[in-house]
């Protein structure tokens, strides 16, 4: 979506780190990435691909090719590296995709087993150079 400008104070992008990362077809470890608001097109489009129609939980893949930004160095990303990310990295993605589109945050509340101290941690964690 070239050329639209957020308001103030409109978050549309989200950083993340993978928990394992995607590994290229040279080796590379690609973790670092960063997640775009789903559109209603996104959703739309997505839901009449016949890839869709044919196997539901292909739906998955193809709305995270849509809003996957970033993944690395990877020059795109499209739907051959959602489909080869390990799971534990795809489970990780549907839930912010389902957070940052539906909650809105990336936040969660937890509580520490050791000394039951509850904590507010963003799931999507902080890229490097970031507070």
């Amino acid at each position: 979506m070239a050329g639209v400008v957020a308001p103030a104070g409109l978050r549309t992008e989200y950083p993340f780190v993978l928990p394992r990362g995607f590994v290229d077809e040279q080796g590379v470890l690609h973790r670092e990435g960063v997640m775009r608001l789903a559109t209603a097109r996104d959703e739309i489009s997505t839901q009449t691909d016949p890839r869709v129609r044919q196997n539901p939980s292909y739906l998955t893949v193809l709305l995270l090719e849509r809003t996957l930004v970033r993944l690395g160095a990877l020059p795109i990303v499209d739907t051959l590296v959602v489909e080869c990310l390990f799971a534990s990295d795809l489970a990780f993605l549907q839930d912010l995709y389902r957070r940052i589109n539906q909650s809105g945050h990336t936040e969660v509340d937890v509580t520490c087993p050791s000394c039951g101290h509850d904590y507010v941690v963003d799931i999507a964690g902080d890229l490097p150079g970031e507070a």
